[in-house]
């Protein structure tokens, strides 16, 4: 499991590429103001899957399901995904249903290098690479470059992305 502040950290390049592929879409809305809901939705859904586990109408906010069970489930997040973006032109406010579950589907990503694992399908799969709480930067550093070079390439059609390969190469 990667930690409270990792999973934080890993929701703002979620939102980016959700706002990024909302926009896309052309749905970004006056003012993109449905890729910024996008943008935020995914920031929140960075977070989700652990904090959807609390029982937050008891008193004592227990877990009401055992952690990394229900709400780590990767095929309901990618249902989820699947079917926002798919209805998207028909709905501009599923924008923010499609930032969660890219959100949500970060913090699995996150998740995933740990022993305990996440349960993609049927049962927990793991990468097993550290235990919890280490190696946070590689996996917030991996979130920001992956989203910087989607949305390169889906707002500047990889400009930035050339320019820097050209400059390597150099």
């Amino acid at each position: 499991m990667a930690s409270k502040q990792a999973h934080h950290a890993t929701g703002w390049p979620a939102g980016l590429v959700a706002a990024a592929l909302v926009a896309h879409e052309g749905m970004g809305g006056p003012l993109y103001v449905w890729s910024l809901l996008a943008l935020a939705a995914g920031v929140v859904g960075g977070t989700a899957p652990d904090w959807l586990e609390v029982a937050w109408w008891s008193k004592r906010r227990r877990l009401w399901v055992t952690h990394r069970t229900v709400t780590h489930w990767g095929v309901g997040w990618g249902v989820l995904l699947y079917g926002s973006h798919r209805y998207l032109p028909a709905y501009p406010l599923l924008a923010g249903v499609f930032g969660f579950a890219c959100g949500g589907l970060m913090h699995l990503l996150a998740d995933w290098p740990n022993p305990m694992g996440v349960p993609w399908i049927y049962r927990r799969h793991s990468l097993n690479l550290w235990n919890s709480g280490k190696c946070d930067l590689v996996v917030v550093t991996l979130a920001w470059v992956a989203a910087i070079v989607i949305s390169d390439h889906i707002w500047f059609h990889r400009i930035h992305e050339l320019a820097v390969l050209k400059y390597i190469r150099a």
